[in-house]
C-alpha cells in the first residue's frame, strides 16, 4: 500500500478523464439523437470539417486520439450514409484520402451551431476571463505534452 493514498478526486488525469467524458457526453445528445452520429463519427465528421481539403484516416487518428480501428469503423459507416467519400490522395496515389460530402458537408454546418451553443452553456459557470485562462491553462497542458493544436501542426507531426 503506497504511503500517501490517492486521493482521485484531486488526480488531474482521473479530472480531466472524468470532466472529458463528462462533456462529450453532453454534447453527444446533439449529434446522437437528431442525427445518428455517435462519438467516433462526430469525431471524423468535426475533423474533416474543420480542414479544408481531404486528409487520410490517419490524420484524424491523431488528431482526435482515437484508435485506428475505430476510426476505421465510423468511416465505414459514413460511407454507407453518403456523409463521407475517399478521394485519391495527392501525395500517395496507393492511399485514399478522405472528405466530406455535400450532404456530410451540410450536416456539418447544420450541426456546428448547436454544438457552440452546447459548448457555451457548458462553460456559462465561468466568467469571460475565466473562459480565456482554461483556454490558455488547456492550452499549455496540451503543448507540455506534444499535441497538436492546430490543423498546420498536426500535418507537420505526420498526420497529412
Amino acid at each position: 500500500m503506497a504511503k500517501t493514498p490517492l486521493d482521485l478526486f484531486r488526480f488531474v488525469p482521473f479530472r480531466l478523464n472524468r470532466l472529458a467524458a463528462e462533456v462529450s457526453a453532453a454534447l453527444s445528445i446533439e449529434y446522437s439523437e437528431r442525427y445518428g452520429l455517435d462519438i467516433p463519427e462526430w469525431r471524423v465528421l468535426a475533423t474533416l470539417g474543420f480542414r479544408e481539403g481531404a486528409c487520410t484516416a490517419q490524420y484524424i487518428c491523431h488528431c482526435t486520439r482515437t484508435h485506428k480501428s475505430t476510426i476505421s469503423r465510423a468511416v465505414t459507416a459514413l460511407m454507407q450514409r453518403k456523409i463521407v467519400e475517399r478521394v485519391a490522395n495527392e501525395n500517395d496515389r496507393r492511399e485514399f484520402a478522405l472528405q466530406l460530402t455535400s450532404r456530410g458537408r451540410a450536416l456539418y454546418e447544420e450541426l456546428i451551431p448547436r454544438l457552440l451553443r452546447k459548448e457555451q452553456d457548458i462553460l456559462s459557470c465561468l466568467s469571460a476571463q475565466e473562459r480565456k485562462d482554461f483556454a490558455a491553462v488547456l492550452s499549455k497542458i496540451e503543448h507540455g505534452l506534444g499535441l497538436a493544436q492546430t490543423s498546420k501542426e498536426a500535418g507537420k507531426a505526420g498526420g497529412y
